[in-house]
This record gives structure tokens, C-alpha cells and sequence, in this order.
């Protein structure tokens, strides 16, 4: 089992930043690799972005490629997720989620993740 525990939601105003983080506790994190995901209300879970067990590689949605980075340090067992540049089209409740890193990448679909966090809400006013 993976624990995952997002923090770093909040209320922005659009063209500002947020740093949102994911710590994980459990089993090994480096053995999983981390994706991103939102959902605003009415809409279906999205995906945001993901990232290899190494870091090594990471991909993005299309709506924020150039915006958003995703990282983490496996020391601490934490990913992030950096956003700037954010749009009130950005607002939702934000996802980490896990997956064993034998399964291959980029995986964009929620199915494919075994284990969920619990969300944090970012807000983007205009």
C-alpha cells in the first residue's frame, strides 16, 4: 500500500504560481511512478502530467505544457507539481496518484494508477 497526502492548494489570482506537493508513505516510492490530475465540477477526472520512478522523464497535457512542472525527489519520497502562468480555466481539485513503474509510460488514464491521494483545491480567480 502507498499513502499519498497532497498539500499546497489555494486561492490565486490568474498569472500567479503554486507549488502543490504529494508525500507518499508506505512502500517504496521510487518503485512507483507519479502522475497529475484534476477535476473541475461537472467534468471528468484529467489528466495534468506524469513523471518516471527516476524523474527521467516526464509528459504533459497539452492545456498546460510550457506551464506546469512536475518533479520530485525521491529522498523524501515528495512530488510536486510547479504552476505558473495559472488560468481560471486551471481551477479544480487537484489528484496525485501512483503506479507500480513496470506498467509503462506516458499513462494518461486514471485506471491505470493504483493508488490516490486525497486532493487539494486550487482556485484561480480572474
Amino acid at each position: 500500500q502507498v499513502q499519498l497526502v497532497e498539500s499546497g492548494g489555494g486561492l490565486v489570482q490568474a498569472g500567479g504560481s503554486l507549488r502543490l506537493s504529494c508525500v507518499a508513505s508506505g512502500r517504496i516510492f521510487i518503485q512507483y511512478d507519479m502522475g497529475w490530475f484534476r477535476q473541475a465540477p461537472g467534468k471528468e477526472r484529467e489528466f495534468v502530467g506524469g513523471i518516471s520512478w527516476s524523474g527521467g522523464r516526464t509528459y504533459y497535457a497539452d492545456s498546460v505544457k510550457g506551464r506546469f512542472t512536475i518533479s520530485r525527489d525521491n529522498g523524501k519520497n515528495t512530488g510536486y507539481l510547479q504552476m505558473n502562468s495559472l488560468k481560471p480555466e486551471d481551477t479544480a481539485v487537484y489528484y496525485c496518484a501512483a503506479k507500480f513503474s513496470m506498467s509503462p509510460i506516458p499513462a494518461r488514464v486514471p485506471s491505470l494508477y493504483d493508488y490516490w491521494g486525497q486532493g487539494t483545491q486550487v482556485t484561480v480567480s480572474s
